[in-house]
Parts: C-alpha cells; structure tokens; sequence
C-alpha cells in the first residue's frame, strides 16, 4: 500500500504580523496535486491541523476543503488533533467528517476501539492504524485511568503513561497479513527540533523514546516536530517535517511530504516530495549599503542591521527590503559592558543609568538625554 504522511500544517499561522493565508492555500494545493499524482491508498495528517486553538472561519474552511479535496484523490484521509489543535473542536466535526469520509481524532475519547482505524485497499492490502491524537500530561493520566491500563501512581512519568498507552491501542498488532501503522503527535527523545515548535511541548518532560512503538509496527507517521527525519527505533520512525517553514528558526528545513510504500511482507521504502509553494524565511545581515544589494523578492526577511541604533533605522531598512518582517541590530554591533557596568550601578541616579543604557545600546542621538532629564523631572517634581 502507498501512503501520504504529513503533519504540522499550522493553518492560520501569522508571522510577525503578516497573514499567510495565501501561502498556506498554495502549499495545501500543492500537498493535494501530489496526492493526486502519487494516488496514495491513505492520507494520514499528524496533527496541527491549525495554529491556534481558536482557528477563524477563513481557516476552518481552508483545512475542511483540503481534507475533503485529498479524499476525493480516493485516499482513505486520517487527521488527528495536535498540541495546537482544540481536540475537542476537532471532534465537534466530527458528524462532517464521517459523512465525508474522513476519519477525524480530535481527542482521546472513552472508546478504546474509537483510536483504531481498520481499511483494505483497493489491492486488497489491510491495515490497522493507531491514530493517537496530542496528550498533555494530565490528560495522559486520564487516558490511562480510562483504559485500566494500571493505576496511574503519582511519580509515573508521561513516557510511562505513553507507553502503556500505545502497546494497549496496538495489542491486534500481532495478526498476520496486516500493514500495522501508528500516527501521533509527540517528542521523540533524540529527534531534531525544526525551530518553531511550541516549547512547552517539546521539552524533557514530553519527550517519549521511539521503543514505545511495538516492533511489529510496520510505519510510524509521526507530527510536532518540523523537520522532516527518520528517528532509531524498533521499526520505521518518521517525522514528515512542515510543508512549509513556520518560523525563521526553521529556514534551513526542507519543506515536503513522506510518501511511504509499504506491505505486510514489505519494509516501508519513503521517499520525501518537496513542497515549493510558500516563500521561503531568509536571513541577512548587513551595513544599509550592503543591504540595498539584496535581491530576495520570494522570501520573507529577518534582518540584522550592522548600523549603530538610531530612530527610523527600521523604515529605512523596510524602504529597502519591504519584505523584511523583522529588523534588529546585529549583536556583534552591541557592545557586551553588563559586567563592568554592574559593580558601577549601586547608588548611581537614574540619570547615570539610563547613560550607562544609551552608551550600551550606542545611541548617540542628540536631545535623548535631555528628554529623559526633563521627563524625570516632571515624574519627580509630583511625588
């Protein structure tokens, strides 16, 4: 069987201010194109369908037309909510979904059999797919707790409870002839971050080693982290990365999708397809001069400016690069004083403090200092 793995879409995703509505419409355009040139037998998207937990009509519509319009390839179309996504208003949909042929997992709800999806090819290959949506921590231990999977002592760990989780969900992995498949939205322990992830997510706490998975697991379709990569495990461990660069922390990432050919006698063979329609996140560097000499018209901008700081630098920074999102001065342009200032600011006046500051920063703009001086003077005059 051929399957389409993405994950991470964060429709709905503002970048320093500016919408990307129109990127994301040509980047899931082109995730359905190559659904329909590849015609895989499932598409499974790993969470994140959006970037926030409150998505505006304008996104819903976006992701519900996508989700449709990849199951009209005739894939069988599995989504599952991410640590981005409000599960339960993911599962609100569910009644469209069904009637469309879709199979939405929002959240883990009481029904062990609700997070196990079965299928046939049209070549008459079956699967089994553990579709496990995002758990917090808490929720992990409800999860466990619903499922009598043991009683969930207080130190259990959220790796613990994962675990426990999965091998009970995959415990039918063990039929022979059958493609056994699992999607999550987690933290693999020893996987790369793709610069953009929510950190709360992805810090030690809720990260899981790849051994949760049985070995008998034939492909694991994993989303959260935006690099596409495979991970060590007992079986095949794969992130498919963002189809389009979320953050400027993620500019080096390739954005694609996984295509994984796989049988019950066959070891998954994936090959990633990149995804080109988004503009791409550049950062430069540079004196004003050097600046104007930049000539990157399809790439959203941050820029380091080797200027010292002055008012209207940014503007005519932007007057240059109008697609320059976010401008700073360049660090290495910003003198490192805190530790010989430090032992000089006990009993010193605010006016030599905010000296101290402006010498730091290099400004030397005229008038700055005087303002302080007679702002301050007026804040103290009435106390």
């Amino acid at each position: 069987m051929r399957i389409l793995h993405t994950s991470d879409w964060h429709v709905g995703k503002v970048l320093k201010g500016r919408n990307r509505f129109e990127e994301h419409t040509r980047v899931l355009a082109q995730v359905i194109e190559i659904a329909r040139v590849e015609q895989p037998d499932l598409v499974i998207v790993a969470g994140d369908l959006y970037d926030t937990a409150a998505p505006t009509a304008e996104s819903t519509r976006l992701v519900t037309r996508a989700l449709s319009a990849l199951r009209n390839t005739g894939a069988r179309v599995v989504a599952i909510g991410g640590n981005h996504d409000n599960g339960m208003a993911l599962d609100a949909l569910r009644p469209w979904a069904d009637a469309a042929g879709i199979e939405l997992r929002g959240s883990v709800r009481d029904s062990l059999a609700d997070l196990l999806i079965e299928g046939t090819t049209t070549a008459g290959e079956r699967w089994k797919l553990v579709a496990l949506p995002f758990l917090s921590q808490r929720y992990a231990v409800r999860a466990a707790e619903m499922y009598e999977l043991t009683e969930a002592e207080a130190n259990q760990t959220y790796a613990d409870l994962m675990a426990r989780l999965i091998a009970k969900l995959s415990s039918s992995f063990d039929e022979p002839g059958v493609v056994n498949l699992v999607t999550a939205h987690l933290t693999l322990v020893g996987a790369s971050t793709g610069g953009g992830e929510r950190e709360a997510h992805t810090i030690m706490g809720y990260a899981v080693p790849s051994t949760v998975f049985p070995q008998n697991t034939h492909y694991v379709a994993l989303g959260h982290l935006h690099r596409s990569q495979r991970v060590i495990g007992p079986c095949p461990v794969r992130y498919s990365g963002s189809p389009l660069a979320v953050d400027f922390g993620e500019e080096e990432n390739v954005s694609s999708v996984a295509i994984v050919d796989v049988g019950a006698e066959k070891a998954a063979q994936v090959r990633d397809v990149p995804v080109t329609s988004a503009l791409t996140l550049r950062t430069v560097k540079g004196t004003l001069e050097q600046l104007a000499t930049v000539n990157l018209p399809d790439a959203w901008l941050r820029v380091l400016v080797r200027e010292a700081p002055r008012p209207g630098l940014r503007e005519d920074v932007q007057e240059l690069l109008p697609n320059a999102l976010e401008v700073r001065i360049d660090p290495d342009m910003l003198p490192d004083r805190t530790g010989a200032r430090a032992a000089e600011r006990a009993g010193r006046s605010p006016r030599e403090l905010f000296g101290d500051y402006l010498d730091s920063r290099g400004n030397a703009e005229e008038g700055v200092r005087e303002l302080f001086d007679a702002l301050y003077d007026e804040v103290s005059s009435n106390q």
